[in-house]
């Protein structure tokens, strides 16, 4: 009877194996006493919200004659549309003009108007958003040559270092 017991072990050794060590592990798992966390309290909650709040820049909102500018980003790289693109359609359904001053930008709604200063010279430009893009990683704002060429230090720079401003008109009604 021994003799069979030992050759039936020896055939079945792998399943043995895999068996007693899956025992094991699932004895195993009842041996140690799982922790019980407690529900945080909600003055605990609050202390380890963490909001991520934008930094405030002073005077961040700025009026000028009949319109108001709002900062959107600072300190961003733009460049321009090369002179390829006239005729082509812009992400709006307009035609694409590199004398207009128009601009490309991921998030802006189409229609918004921006005003774009170069911290370098601090000359600035208004342009509208007609088209969707720069696609290159780190560029925030494509400007129609014209517009870019207004605020750039030497026309054959091809990018700059820009602030970006949303305009938006005062309207009658609060003017008075």
């Amino acid at each position: 009877m021994m003799k069979t017991v030992k050759i039936w072990i020896m055939k079945h050794k792998k399943k043995l194996l895999v068996l007693s060590f899956v025992a094991l592990l699932f004895l195993s798992s009842f041996s140690f006493e799982t922790k019980h966390f407690e529900k945080p309290s909600l003055q605990r909650i609050i202390l380890r919200d963490t909001v991520k709040v934008e930094k405030t820049i002073a005077d961040s909102i700025q009026t000028e004659g009949d319109y108001v500018f709002t900062l959107y980003k600072k300190s961003v790289h733009a460049s321009y549309y090369a002179d390829r693109f006239t005729g082509r359609k812009t992400a709006s359904g307009e035609l694409f003009d590199n004398q207009k001053y128009t601009a490309a930008h991921k998030k802006l709604p189409f229609g918004t108007k921006v005003r774009v200063t170069n911290e370098a010279t601090g000359k600035s430009t208004m342009v509208t958003i007609n088209d969707r893009g720069p696609f290159t990683k780190g560029r925030e704002i494509d400007l129609s040559k014209r517009a870019f060429q207004d605020i750039a230090r030497h026309s054959g720079y091809g990018s700059m270092n820009v602030n970006i401003e949303i305009v938006e008109e005062i309207k009658d009604s609060l003017k008075n």
